[in-house]
């Protein structure tokens, strides 16, 4: 047996799939052989999700059928509104979708089966019941009623106009459209881990994704897009971007290695465990918050982003990732700091189910080992 320890299976190999690969060094993400910067933008969302799950892009009939498929799945379910209507309103909108998603497992009519087929329907469900509990809680929470019926002409476009009450123009469809692409797979990370994690075990495919919105929220993966968020606008000032980095890398000098490892210790937005360069995404999300930032007349916080930005660049190696550009976006489409990651979770429900899918077709227990460093075997004290 391999006893080789390292700390967070940092590149270690844990199964092989054909859903998704990085090149760190060239700051490079492929979805089946395509790369990020050629797909966003230029296919769809919804077929971006078949070509996740079934491996090659859609032929015009069958991105219909698929869209219809979706469509059909939009519905609420009314108990389901009632649950979000008995939760707190203060608490984290991610906690609300991943005690949804679990509630509706139990109005699942293929809940229990783990078959192809079912598993087939429960995801194409789920990729449309994740952005309706979000955009419905939402409006839950800030006291108007959730959308029912409404109709669009993409998956992006209606959960803007689930969230928001009315229709979006086309660009800010499709920035969002973009955004759940961009959002929609990244490899063995850790919420989609955990998800594999869980379908390794024979569980059903709510259960899994369950455990992938639980691993979502750590400031470390997914909820490191909402401190970005709070921390540009804390800063406020462009000119006061500098002296922020400054200050949060001086106190960094005098941390010990594990006190760095807390989120809170960093700066978010940069730094990856996979990248050596900038993340692929923020390329393409950069550009978007400029554009986005100016016709929506928020180019203040981009000033603050791209200040900071330059300021670790000229001070550190660490890439920027996914989270800092992306949060820039969410601000100029108006979504509060809290609801980003449940934004990530919509596209990124494409991602889970591709990778719980392909985990169960080919299943095997997940069951690493752990490096023992602990007492040797001993005998117990006379007594």
């Amino acid at each position: 047996m391999d006893s080789t320890w390292k700390a967070g299976l940092e590149d270690v190999i844990a199964a092989r799939s054909a859903v998704c690969t990085i090149d760190g060094a060239a700051g490079r993400l492929y979805y089946r052989g395509y790369e990020i910067g050629d797909l966003a933008g230029a296919v769809p969302f919804e077929d971006v999700t078949q070509l996740l799950w079934f491996g090659e892009l859609p032929a015009p009939d069958a991105a219909r059928a698929f869209r219809a498929r979706l469509a059909a799945a939009r519905e609420l379910p009314p108990p389901l509104v009632a649950l979000l209507r008995g939760l707190p309103r203060d608490g984290h909108p991610l906690d609300a979708l991943r005690t949804a998603v679990s509630a509706a497992a139990a109005l699942d009519p293929d809940a229990a089966s783990i078959e192809p087929e079912p598993n087939l329907r429960k995801a194409i469900r789920l990729t449309a019941l994740i952005p309706a509990l979000v955009a419905a809680w939402h409006r839950i929470r800030t006291g108007r009623e959730p959308v029912t019926n409404a109709a669009a002409d993409s998956h992006a476009a209606w959960f803007l106009t689930l969230l928001e009450g009315r229709a979006p123009s086309a660009e800010v469809a499709r920035v969002m459209d973009v955004a759940l692409t961009l959002h929609a797979d990244h490899e063995f990370n850790a919420s989609t881990f955990a998800a594999r994690v869980a379908v390794a075990t024979r569980a059903d495919l709510h259960s899994a994704i369950v455990a992938a919105i639980a691993t979502l929220k750590g400031p470390s993966h997914g909820g490191a897009n909402e401190d970005v968020l709070v921390m540009l606008r804390e800063i406020g000032d462009p000119a006061k971007a500098e002296a922020f980095v400054e200050s949060r890398l001086g106190r960094r000098g005098v941390l010990s290695r594990q006190e760095r490892t807390d989120p809170k210790s960093r700066i978010p937005g940069f730094g990856h465990r996979v990248y050596r360069v900038d993340d692929a995404r923020a390329r393409v999300l950069r550009g978007m918050a400029k554009s986005m930032a100016e016709a929506t007349g928020r180019q203040r916080l981009f000033e603050v982003a791209e200040r900071l930005y330059d300021a670790m660049r000229a001070r550190t190696s660490l890439p920027v990732n996914v989270d800092f550009f992306s949060a820039v976006v969410y601000d100029a489409l108006g979504i509060p700091p809290d609801l980003c990651t449940s934004i990530f979770a919509t596209g990124r429900i494409a991602g889970w189910c591709a990778h719980a899918l392909e985990q169960y077709a080919d299943n095997r227990l997940i069951r690493p080992r752990a490096d023992y460093y602990g007492p040797a075997p001993r005998a117990l004290p006379a007594r």
